[in-house]
This record gives C-alpha cells, structure tokens and sequence, in this order.
C-alpha cells in the first residue's frame, strides 16, 4: 500500500483551577515519498506536535499558581521548572 500524506494532532488540556482550563494542541502533515518509511515519519511529527504544545504551555504553565501548586505536590517538577518532560 502506497502512503502520501500522514498527519498527526497532539493536545493537551491544563486545569488552571477557579473552573478554567486552556487546551492547547498542535496538527502536522507531511508527504512521504516512496523510498521513505511512513511509521517513521509519524514518530517524527508526533515528537515535533509535543515539543510545540510543551513550548507554547510553558509560559502559561510557569504564570499559573493553581498549576505550580500541583507539580510542587506531585514532586515531577523542579522549582526551576527545568524537569517538565510530563507534559
């Protein structure tokens, strides 16, 4: 079976407490020739589609007390928020 196009959608929805939340989320598409190996090319987009939606959560994420307060409770995050690999 011959594969041309995949695509691949990461989201993420993060409770900002006081009944807000903000769902972030990320769509790739990518043509696959012949010779190249469709699984792979999945495995790709969907680690880029992470990575953004990990960048564009930071910012919010590092802004929010209600959810500094629940990775300080859960211990998988530094203080420093260097250690965020969860999200």
């Amino acid at each position: 079976m011959k594969i041309g196009t995949v695509s691949i959608s990461y989201s993420r929805k993060f409770n900002l407490g006081n009944y807000e939340s903000l769902e972030l989320g990320c769509s790739l598409w990518a043509q696959v020739e012949e010779e190249e190996d469709a699984d792979g090319v999945v495995q790709f987009l969907y680690h880029q589609a992470k990575a953004a939606v990990k960048e564009a959560a930071m910012p919010v994420i590092k802004a929010n007390e209600f959810q500094i307060s629940k990775a300080k409770s859960q211990k998988k995050v530094t203080t420093d928020f260097g250690d965020m690999e969860d999200l």
